[in-house]
Formats: C-alpha cells, structure tokens, sequence
C-alpha cells in the first residue's frame, strides 16, 4: 500500500485514513483486504504508531476497516454512494466559502478557476517533492 505524507500541516493520522478511504472507494483496495498492522505501516512510514492506530480508529468508526481476534485488519466495507454523498458537501462548502471570498475581491470565475488549476498543480507537484512516497 502506498501513502504518500505531505508537510502541508494537515495532521498525519488524517492524512493517512484519507488515503486508505480513498483507495476502498475507489474500488484500489476491496472488500476482505488485509491492510498493514500498525507496527508495520508505523515503521514503513517513519511515524509514531499512535499515528497510524487513530487513522484505523477513525475508518474502524466509519465502518470501512475491521479488527479481527487474530489481529488482522480487514476492509469490511465500501459503501461509496453515502462516503462520496458526504465528501461532496465538505467540498462544497469549502467551494462556496472560496467563490465567496473570490467575489468580495473581485475575481471573475476564469480567474478563480485558473487559480485551482494552478494550485492543483503546485499542490500535486509538492507532494512529490517533500511527501514520502511509500511503495
């Protein structure tokens, strides 16, 4: 499993369920997959276990991992429909609070998308160069 961890201030527990979430909705990790034990990716990644254990707490909350008595940690579900429902609406209203903001400083919707353009780009280009992109 690859996790990539950016210094863009977001914390590392989050970063990590984000991009575990992503790949069982996406249908890159499926149903029954074991994922990493917590030593494990917690080495892999050079982070404090803790770390890695609130990012399984957090999908164990949401229901999509599972922990097993033998100590294994399951993918138990993918119910993408209701994950994507509520993903859109954070995004939108992050949206709403950005076009907001655009429109107070004057900026016309071409200017505003050529800035998340731009910044897509730089944010996918620095994640590369300062994340660790672990295979």
């Amino acid at each position: 499993m690859q996790i990539i961890i950016k210094t863009d201030g977001l914390p590392i527990s989050r970063q990590i369920a984000n991009q575990i979430r992503h790949r069982i909705l996406t249908g890159n990790l499926k149903v029954s997959h074991e994922v990493p034990a917590v030593p494990e990716l917690a080495k892999t990644l050079r982070v404090n276990p803790n770390t890695v254990a609130r990012a399984y707490h957090q999908l164990e909350r949401e229901g999509m991992l599972e922990k097993r008595e033998d100590s294994e940690i399951r993918i138990v579900s993918r119910d993408s429909e209701q994950h994507i429902l509520q993903g859109s609406q954070r995004l939108e209203h992050h949206l709403d609070s950005a076009i907001q903001c655009a429109i107070e400083l004057g900026f016309s919707i071409d200017e505003l998308t050529d800035l998340l353009r731009r910044r897509n780009r730089e944010t996918r280009g620095t994640a590369t160069e300062q994340g660790r992109k672990i295979p």
